[in-house]
Formats: C-alpha cells, sequence, structure tokens
C-alpha cells in the first residue's frame, strides 16, 4: 500500500508542472502572435515604402534637360540588341519618340543607332511608328549610326527621312536567320534514346534532338524567306530611288558606312552634333531616350523580395491557425 504522506506530495508536485507547461504553452503562443504582427507592420511598411518610391519614379522618370519651349534637335538612343525587353525594346523606343516629337519645342528626331540588329517583330513595329509619328507631327526623323546598325536596326532606319553614318560603320545585314543544333547523331554513337511525345506531327520539329524532315526545313525557309521579303520592301519603300540595287544588296552581306553611301544605304557622312547643327539648325540636343536607372532596378529586385516575404508570411499565418 502507498503511503498517503507521498501521495499529498505528488500531488502538488503534478499541479506545479500542468502549471509550468501550460505557462509555456501560452507564452510561445503569444510569441508567435507578436512574430506574426510584425511581419504584418513590416510588410505594410515595406509596401509603403515601395509605393512611394514607383510614385517618385514616375514623376521624375526621364524629364528632360532644357526647358521644352527652347528650340532643340530631339535624339533618342537605341543601342544594343533591339529585344521585347530591355532598353531598345519597341515599348520604350516608341514611347520615347512619341515624347520628343510631342514636344513644341523639338524640331526634328535624330535616332541615334548602334545596334546590331535583334527582332523583327520590334522592329517593324518601331519602323510603322515612325511612318506615323511623321505624318501626326510633321517633322522630319533622321537616322544616325554611330559603329553599326545591323539587321533589324537597319529595318527601323530606313524609316528615317534620311540616315547619316561615320565612314567606318557597319551597316546592312539585310537578312533573316533562324539558327540550332542538332544532336541525332550524337545521340545514335551514345546509345541515346529521345522519347518525345507531342500532338501534332510537327509540333516538335524545332527540338534540337529530333530529326529535321525534308518538309519541316522547307516550310521553316519558306517563313524565312516571306520575312526577308518585307525586310527588302521596308527598305526599298524607305529608300526609294537612293538605292544603287545590286544582287550582293540583300544577300546578309553589310558595308562600311562610306560603301554604304556609295550604294544609297546611307546618305551622307554626319554625326549626332553635325546633324543637330548644319540639318536641322537646332544645335541643342536633348535625349528623350527612356534608361532603366539605379532606383527602377532596386525597385523590381524589392518587388520580388517584397513578393517571396509575403509568400512566407501567408504560410506563417496560416500556420498560427
Amino acid at each position: 500500500m502507498s503511503d498517503p504522506q507521498d501521495t499529498a506530495s505528488a500531488e502538488p508536485a503534478r499541479s506545479d508542472w500542468e502549471r509550468k507547461t501550460l505557462e509555456q504553452l501560452a507564452f510561445a503562443t503569444l510569441r508567435e502572435q507578436q512574430t506574426a504582427r510584425r511581419w504584418k507592420n513590416g510588410l505594410r511598411l515595406a509596401w509603403l515604402l515601395f509605393a512611394l518610391l514607383v510614385f517618385w519614379l514616375g514623376w521624375s522618370y526621364n524629364a528632360p534637360t532644357a526647358s521644352p519651349s527652347m528650340p532643340h534637335t530631339a535624339m533618342v538612343a537605341i543601342k544594343g540588341e533591339i529585344t521585347p525587353e530591355g532598353d531598345a525594346s519597341a515599348e520604350n523606343i516608341m514611347a520615347a519618340m512619341r515624347s520628343a516629337l510631342e514636344d513644341t519645342g523639338s524640331r526634328a528626331l535624330v535616332l541615334l543607332i548602334n545596334s546590331p540588329g535583334g527582332s523583327p517583330v520590334q522592329a517593324g513595329l518601331i519602323n510603322d511608328e515612325i511612318h506615323r509619328l511623321k505624318k501626326l507631327h510633321g517633322k522630319p526623323v533622321y537616322a544616325v549610326v554611330e559603329e553599326s546598325c545591323a539587321s533589324a536596326a537597319y529595318y527601323i532606319a530606313a524609316a528615317a527621312d534620311q540616315i547619316y553614318v561615320d565612314k567606318a560603320s557597319i551597316v546592312g545585314s539585310i537578312g533573316v536567320l533562324m539558327d540550332g543544333f542538332g544532336f541525332t547523331g550524337l545521340m545514335d554513337k551514345l546509345g541515346v534514346e529521345r522519347r518525345l511525345m507531342t500532338a501534332g506531327e510537327n509540333k516538335g520539329f524545332l527540338d534540337p534532338f529530333s530529326p529535321q524532315t525534308e518538309a519541316q526545313r522547307k516550310h521553316a525557309q519558306a517563313m524565312l524567306n516571306q520575312i526577308h521579303e518585307q525586310f527588302i520592301g521596308v527598305v526599298k519603300a524607305g529608300r526609294g530611288d537612293r538605292l544603287k540595287e545590286s544582287s550582293e544588296m540583300f544577300s546578309g552581306l553589310f558595308w562600311t558606312g562610306q560603301q554604304a553611301v556609295d550604294m544609297g544605304l546611307a546618305d551622307a557622312l554626319g554625326s549626332l552634333d553635325s546633324v543637330a547643327r548644319d540639318v536641322v539648325k537646332a544645335s541643342e540636343v536633348i535625349d528623350y531616350t527612356r534608361h532603366e536607372n539605379v532606383a527602377e532596378r532596386l525597385a523590381k529586385r524589392f518587388g520580388a523580395a517584397m513578393g517571396e516575404a509575403s509568400v512566407k508570411a501567408l504560410r506563417q499565418g496560416m500556420a498560427l491557425r
């Protein structure tokens, strides 16, 4: 039989243990709730700061460097590869051109080009917009080439009223390409089996690990030929009688600036300053190019980080429930 005295002393000990356990659970729950509240408050403050930053960017974005009422030459730079993303996208270039030509002080627009080319779709959009803006505002548009104006970049330049180059610039490359790799022979040697499932017999014809049929090759070539003809049509429409056509002009070759002038692909030698001074007759140059500044890059990174933090906070809140 147990001693009544021992039983009596064990009950208070068990009572103390239960009380301490409940206190610990209560404090743990309180700490979790406090952490969740801090996360929520921190996220709200961060989003507020982010909104203020975006608002500030909207007001300060690419403000003109001189008074709009002053006569000036408007300039938009097209630099680097022409892609849907980046500074040389159709969205950025077209918005900059609109701002430049809508300015009452601008006497003409100069497209300062230094690009090896890129997307024919982006170039086509910009080319069409140049023609529309020239009719809308009645102001001339000139292209000035620095290092290079090739492929899709020349597609854009062809819409300008005149093209000026340096004697050593690279101009032309009027052609279209589609490249890739084929590894079917290597896979056969290695004994690797490609297991590709598609719905549609030609769905995977650009897959580098699958053989290409003659019909697929002809289909791709027909597409390239059609885009090439579109390119040629744009150049002929833009340059008109100034072109001295030859069998090599639309072959994809490129030439120096001096050769381009001789062939009618460009009009004369010149620079941004000489065109502004001697052609536009407005030596003051204002840059309307849309640039992604440091604050915008930080805002994008901040937005991505805040999105990740929000997901974590939501998961934590769900766990607390």
